[in-house]
């Protein structure tokens, strides 16, 4: 059988060439006589990987040195917990939600502190980003959270909120290197990368040295402090070292196709087909507005339910798979990672079409 378009918001294509790349070294790492699957993470062989990627990936966002980057696992889910475990010095943070994951970090945040609701767009099943130029933002908040790029309702942010001050920390899971980002506007930026980077089992932060440090919350678990993670290299126990290996393979993947630079280029020109379909069809209709729209995940629907059906079983049929919106808005969603060709796009957008003409 030959591959589908799989627009899934993640886990989430991969680039075929990191694919083969990786099926080539399955039974034999570069002459070592075993996958990367069975290595000991104390092995010089593995210990040159986990080095490599970081390296490249430092190289690709221009991490400045008083950073520090860790490979964990949990996903970004578990970082829910660690971020008010590692910084609620002062008992108290505001979050800005703005869909699922923020309200999700939100309510754990709770459980240790006093966790403030800055601005939310719930109010419009969070279709938008609210106006964060001006938030209730006091000095005694340990930081202002966000998550940047809301899978589940297509929005991102085009402008950091105004922190006043404040440490920003921002959950990137489905817009990690998508595009170029200023890593030293923020204090803490993590993301799962089962969406654009890697398979499901790894998370990435990016840490200011500063914020690491032993003074966390009693009763933080010694795998969920940073500082055990930073003074070990990621290497506390033994990590997802096979999930690791996939991400530098792709962040290596990303400098070849002109870095994040020729990302957002990429990016934009796939997203500007599929939007520019939608303005203009009669049957189907993005849900976000326009200056909200992300390029990664993009929701539709037709707003009939029977015929949104119809279209993702039709869809699935000719190899368009994992369309379908997620469960808690319904009707459609192509998620447009990094490795999705355009001509993935293109082909869907004229799959669309007829599908109108013959259902409009």
């Amino acid at each position: 059988m030959s591959r589908v378009y799989n627009f899934s918001a993640g886990p989430a294509v991969l680039p075929e060439e990191v694919l083969k790349e990786a099926a080539d070294e399955m039974l034999d790492y570069k002459g070592c006589g075993m996958s990367v699957m069975e290595m000991s993470h104390r092995s010089k062989v593995y210990d040159e990987i986990i080095k490599e990627a970081e390296q490249d990936l430092r190289d690709l966002l221009s991490i400045p040195d008083n950073y520090k980057v860790l490979f964990l696992q949990g996903g970004a889910s578990q970082q829910f917990a660690a971020v008010p475990m590692n910084l609620m010095k002062n008992k108290k943070a505001g979050y800005i939600l703005t869909g699922q994951w923020a309200k999700k970090a939100f309510a754990e945040a709770k459980l240790y502190g006093e966790a403030v609701e800055l601005a939310s767009s719930a109010d419009k099943t969070f279709s938008y980003i609210p106006d964060c130029s001006d938030l209730p933002i006091t000095d005694d908040m340990d930081y202002v959270y966000i998550c940047e790029n809301n899978t589940i309702y297509g929005t991102k942010y085009k402008t950091l909120p105004n922190t006043k001050g404040r440490l920003l920390v921002s959950d990137v899971s489905s817009c990690f290197l998508s595009e170029p980002m200023d890593v030293t506007k923020y204090g803490v930026v993590y993301g799962g990368v089962q969406k654009n980077v890697g398979p499901a089992g790894v998370v990435i932060d990016i840490i200011r040295e500063d914020l690491i440090t032993d003074e966390v919350l009693p009763g933080t678990p010694t795998m969920l402090k940073w500082k055990t993670q930073s003074d070990n290299d990621s290497l506390y126990n033994t990590p997802p070292c096979y999930g690791i290996y996939i991400c530098g393979k792709v962040f290596k993947w990303i400098r070849k196709n002109g870095g994040l630079a020729g990302m957002k280029q990429r990016n934009e020109e796939k997203a500007k087909v599929l939007y520019d379909f939608l303005d203009s069809s009669k049957l189907f209709k993005g849900t976000v507005v326009k200056e909200d729209r992300s390029l990664m995940n993009v929701p539709f629907v037709t707003g009939n339910e029977e015929l949104d059906k119809k279209f993702v079983a039709s869809a699935t049929e000719k190899g368009f798979v994992n369309l379908k919106g997620h469960r808690t808005v319904g009707g459609m969603r192509a998620s447009i990672y990094n490795a999705m060709p355009k001509e993935g796009v293109e082909k869907l957008v004229e799959f669309m079409s007829d599908f109108e003409k013959q259902n409009g």
